[in-house]
This record gives C-alpha cells, sequence and structure tokens, in this order.
C-alpha cells in the first residue's frame, strides 16, 4: 500500500512540475492581455444578446445539449507508464487505491470547465428560460455529479473493452447526461428518476465487465503517452519542449505555393523556407492557430477596439515567433556548400515571414466582413506585423 502511495505521489509531483514549467512560457503577458479582452467583449456581447433573446429559444434543450457534450469529454489521468505492465503486477490487488485517486484527481482537474460552461449560461437560464434560482442551484449540484459519473464510466469503459468503441460510449453518456439535466431543469420529476435508475445501471454492467478483464496496461500507456505528447505540442508553440520533435507532412494542396519560389541562386533560402514552412507542423499550425483565432474575434465581435487590440498582439506573435523559428541558425545545412551570404536566412525568414503576415491580414478582413470598420483590421495586422519584423533581432 505504501509503494503505490510513494508512486501517485512522486508522479502527481512530476506531472504537476511539467505543467508549471511549460504553462509559464503560455501564459505570458501578452496572451493574459489577449485573454482579458477576448473574455471582455464576449461577455458584452453575451449581455447585448440577453437583451433582445427571443422568449421561445430553446434554452433548456441547448443547456442540455452543451452540458451532455461537456461532461461527456472526461478521459481519465492514470499516470500511467510503460513500464508498470510489470513493476505493478505484484500489486494488482491494491491497484483499487491508486485508481482512486488519480480519478478523483481527473474529476477535480476537468470539473472546473464545466462549472464554467454552466455558470455561463446561468444569466441565459434564468432571463431567457425564466428557471427558478433554486432549480438552477440544483442543475449545478446534478452537474458536479454527472461529471464524477462520466469520469468513472468512462475509465471502466476503456478497461472492458481495452480501449475500443470509446466513441460509442461516448455518445451514450452525452445523450443520458443531457437527457437527465433536460428532465432535471424541466422539473420533469418521474422521468428524471427514471433517468437516475439507468444512469446507476449503466456503469454496473461496465464494472461487471472489468472484473473479467485483466487491467489493460497497454491501452492507457499509449493513452497516457498521447495526452502528455498533446500537452508539450501545445507548449512547444511557445517554447521548445525537448520531447517534441516536429512532425514533417506533405501538403499536396499548398504545393503551388512551394512551386511558385523561382529556383534561382538568390531564391534559395526563400524556397527551403516556403518549404519548412508549409511541411512542417510547429510552423504551420503556429501560424494556423493564431489565424484562426484572429479570424474568429473578427468575425463575432463587434468592437473595432477590442478587435484590433486582439489583432495587433496576435500580429506580433505571429511575426516574432514565425521568423525567429524559421531564421534560427542550424549547424549544418546543404546550402552551406553554396556561396551564399551569411545573412540569406536571415533575410528569407523575413520575407517568408512577411507573405504569412498578408496572407493572415486577407483571411482577417473577409472574416470580419459585416461588422464596423472591417477593412482596419488587416491594415492592424499589416502594420504591428512589419514594425515586428522590422524591429526584432
Amino acid at each position: 500500500m505504501n509503494n503505490l502511495q510513494d508512486v501517485w505521489r512522486k508522479r502527481f509531483n512530476y506531472y504537476i512540475t511539467e505543467l508549471q514549467k511549460y504553462m509559464r512560457y503560455i501564459f505570458t503577458g501578452h496572451m493574459a492581455l489577449v485573454i482579458v479582452f477576448l473574455l471582455g467583449a464576449g461577455g458584452y456581447q453575451y449581455s447585448e444578446w440577453l437583451k433582445v433573446a427571443p422568449h421561445d429559444f430553446p434554452t433548456i434543450l441547448f443547456v442540455a445539449t452543451v452540458m451532455g457534450i461537456v461532461l461527456t469529454m472526461s478521459k481519465p489521468v492514470t499516470l500511467i507508464k510503460k513500464p508498470d505492465e510489470v513493476y505493478l503486477l505484484p500489486l494488482e490487488t491494491k491497484m483499487p487505491m491508486y485508481f482512486n485517486r488519480v480519478l478523483n484527481y481527473t474529476v477535480f482537474s476537468q470539473l472546473g470547465v464545466a462549472l464554467v460552461v454552466y455558470l455561463v449560461m446561468w444569466p441565459m437560464m434564468r432571463q431567457v428560460g425564466e428557471i427558478e434560482v433554486s432549480g438552477i442551484a440544483i442543475g449545478l449540484a446534478f452537474t458536479v455529479l454527472l461529471k464524477w459519473w462520466n469520469v468513472h464510466v468512462e475509465f471502466m469503459f476503456r478497461w472492458a473493452t481495452k480501449g475500443r468503441y470509446v466513441w460509442l460510449d461516448r455518445i451514450v453518456r452525452g445523450i443520458l447526461s443531457g437527457v437527465f439535466l433536460y428532465f432535471l431543469l424541466n422539473h420533469d420529476s418521474l422521468y428524471a428518476i427514471i433517468m437516475i435508475i439507468i444512469l446507476a445501471l449503466y456503469p454496473v454492467m461496465c464494472k461487471k465487465k472489468t472484473l473479467e478483464e485483466p487491467f489493460p496496461y497497454e491501452h492507457f500507456v499509449k493513452l497516457e503517452e498521447n495526452r502528455m505528447m498533446r500537452i508539450y505540442r501545445f507548449a512547444n508553440y511557445f517554447t521548445d519542449v525537448p520531447a517534441v520533435k516536429g512532425n514533417i507532412k506533405r501538403r499536396r494542396y499548398l504545393d503551388f505555393l512551394v512551386n511558385g519560389v523561382p529556383k534561382t541562386k538568390k531564391t534559395t533560402f526563400e524556397y527551403y523556407l516556403v518549404r519548412s514552412f508549409i511541411r512542417t507542423d510547429d510552423y504551420f499550425f503556429l501560424w494556423f492557430r493564431l489565424t484562426v483565432i484572429t479570424a474568429l474575434v473578427a468575425a463575432f465581435v463587434n468592437m473595432p477596439i477590442i478587435v484590433g487590440i486582439v489583432a495587433a498582439a496576435l500580429a506580433f506573435a505571429t511575426a516574432i515567433q514565425l521568423k525567429q523559428a524559421l531564421g534560427k541558425p542550424v549547424d549544418f545545412s546543404m546550402s552551406m556548400l553554396y556561396p551564399l551570404p551569411a545573412n540569406a536566412r536571415q533575410k528569407a525568414a523575413q520575407k517568408v515571414t512577411r507573405h504569412t503576415l498578408i496572407a493572415q491580414a486577407v483571411i482577417v478582413t473577409l472574416a470580419g466582413i459585416g461588422t464596423p470598420y472591417f477593412y482596419l483590421q488587416g491594415i492592424v495586422v499589416l502594420v504591428v506585423g512589419e514594425i515586428t519584423l522590422r524591429l526584432s533581432k
């Protein structure tokens, strides 16, 4: 028992340390500023919509559907590692204690998202749906219980099926969670009680199956490795993560951009960096993610000042990160065999980054059509991006 407690404690501490190490690179000053403005703009838009929302809006159905989807996303955090397939086998009879701890942590770590989503919809339920405060509060309490239920059921289902048909389990759990909340908020007590019975029986069937199957270490090891890799890949957008090796993938639909670069001596690095940008996941998805965020803000926020600030911040992030990534010197490349100027790579990196900013400006402008002063958003991206390229090293 003490061995398992030590295993849990050490792995939990290591996991938290890893998160803290990389999160400080993600939530920097400019990112915090963007988040604050996005929350402010989103809150303003939401409050304005509440003033004009039709009274026949299907509030309860909407809330039940959204919460059913949110609650269904309940992947268990087990912290299981490859060597456990061998070293934890002698302690298999004591593993329930370990699983209880990791599942309780999973519930605690994921519960915040569900509560935030529910609380955001509270004013809509109160003002548009005209639901009593007591009814909304009861729904909030059951949201906590449903999150606990979803996490434990997904864990048992993965154990029982060795990770197969998880999509089917999620559909079932999403429907059950959503339907229960629908009846609860509608004050349909009889149907809500029936749903509680169904919710109680579903994990019993999964639990019975787990008693017949050994714990599938292979599946949970792979699940844990993929989860940590997603964290590392996300952090890698903001800083270098040793555990992440950039994937290279040919995107045939963008070959015309590579072919559009003249194959001459002067454009050696331009061709090389355009090709690298398009085919390297780290570079391409960095630009894609920041462009999509800016475009969504431009499309759905009707406050030009807020959109301008967000566009400026993300244009700065795009310019500085892409320029540094593409212009980063390497120990050796075949281009060193040719008589090219020493600063050719840096100049090409600046030029390629400038073209990505032009593409970003066009997309943001098109996304903002219909909003006030939409044409200024693209100009902000271009101006801030160009200033960043010229002043940054």
